[in-house]
């Protein structure tokens, strides 16, 4: 008797970002056709820019700590990252010819600190799978059953036996990362939540005498006191830049999921800074009323606290010149200034977004309301701080959609 060939799957897999690619390596490695679409004339470029700065692929910190970092959609993330951590990131990552080393943060890096080498050959990787790139394919939905795109040749009507959506966000459009896609999956009975801005800066109503000496000055060594996303008290050490209109950088990336939510609450929130972290608020009262003879107060905090220009700035600009000049209540400022955030930067600006596809309209990593289309990446309704959460959970995600595309094909053979 005649054996039967194996039946081979067609697989398309839309969007080149990480959760992308890295679906289309999964998909590939199960067996599968796989064809990647992406609208842009190249892939990974939101994932080059990332690393421009040095490329920051994972976290090294111990693992139940990290899984933490997806604050309430930990558990929905936490069975990709079983699967593929950042030990597995890493790991994948030497497969590559890439070496890493951990920095004083934690967080990993590819010994070159470079991302396009990690791409070059991800990409040699992939095409040597098989899997087929086709750039300039911007998707626009289905018609007649069929995956539509927009190319330079006109309109495309392409059939596969399932698909993998790995879109992106919201967040830095020019690089592909649009949100176009929202409206195509609404229309098919898809929950989506409204993408809103993460890691991202927040607007400040500053004077223009503040904003005009001090944009673009960074504020070192400073803490901040905040409410997070559960409405705990939690105080954060690290810097941040002010600008023009507000402020921006790390630390205030690491608490924006909770300031933007109490801002569409509440319509504005309060940060309050430490200005002087590795001092007591005794010592700096000590510090404040100690005799000056006749230097200003400014010099004196210079001398006696390390507080001059943009920290210095913040002094008055935050708090009333009778304020200023009482000891005590300065001491209390330098120790717990109000800063009032008004509102979040536009998501065009942000580092990464949140919302996108509903968790509870998923199984695994398919759309309930669409059986074969598979999801992946920052198209579902989570979010993380920067420090190679975001990346890890992107290729994590991707690997889970593009296993689950193959198993959900096989089992569909099954008598």
């Amino acid at each position: 008797m005649p054996s039967v060939p194996p039946t081979v799957f067609r697989v398309a897999v839309i969007g080149g970002g990480p959760a992308g690619l890295m679906a289309a390596q999964a998909a590939a490695s199960s067996g599968a056709q796989v064809a990647l679409f992406d609208a842009m004339p190249s892939v990974g470029r939101k994932f080059l820019l990332a690393g421009r700065g040095g490329m920051n692929i994972t976290h090294a910190e111990c693992y139940q700590s990290f899984v933490t970092r997806y604050g309430r959609q930990s558990h929905r993330l936490r069975p990709a990252l079983d699967q593929f951590g950042p030990q597995q990131v890493r790991d994948w990552v030497h497969g590559l010819g890439i070496e890493t080393f951990v920095g004083s943060s934690n967080r990993v890096f590819p010994t070159d600190m470079k991302a396009a080498p990690l791409l070059r050959a991800w990409l040699h990787r992939l095409k040597e799978s098989g899997v087929q790139f086709h750039m300039r394919h911007r998707w626009t939905g289905w018609r007649d059953g069929q995956l539509a795109f927009d190319t330079p040749d006109g309109l495309r009507l392409l059939a596969f036996d399932a698909v993998i959506l790995a879109l992106g966000g919201g967040s830095w459009a020019r690089l592909g990362s649009d949100g176009a896609w929202v409206p195509l999956l609404q229309a098919q009975g898809v929950a989506v939540q409204p993408l809103v801005p993460a890691n991202c800066g927040f607007d400040v109503d500053w004077s223009e005498h503040f904003s005009r000496r001090h944009a673009g000055e960074p504020l070192t060594t400073v803490a901040i006191t905040a409410m997070d996303i559960d409405g705990l008290k939690v105080r954060r050490q690290g810097q941040f830049v002010i600008t023009a209109g507000g402020v921006e950088g790390s630390l205030i990336y690491a608490l924006s999921g909770a300031l933007r939510e109490q801002i569409a609450r509440d319509g504005s929130t309060t940060i309050w800074l430490d200005l002087a972290p590795d001092h007591s608020g005794e010592r700096v009262f000590d510090e404040v009323t100690r005799p000056r003879g006749a230097r200003s107060m400014s010099s004196h905090l210079q001398s006696r606290l390390g507080i001059k220009g943009v920290k210095s700035g913040l002094l008055r600009e935050c708090i009333s010149a009778v304020d200023f000049a009482d000891p005590e209540k300065l001491a209390r400022a330098i120790k717990l200034l109000p800063v009032t955030l008004i509102r979040p930067r536009p998501i065009d600006e942000a580092i990464s977004s949140a919302g996108g596809v509903a968790f509870d309209g998923i199984d695994g990593s398919m759309l309930r309301a669409m059986p074969g289309v598979f999801v992946a990446g920052e198209m579902l309704d989570w979010e993380a701080p920067t420090g190679g959460y975001l990346l890890t959970a992107c290729l994590a995600g991707g690997k889970a959609a593009g296993e689950q595309a193959v198993a959900w094909l096989k089992a569909s053979l099954s008598p």
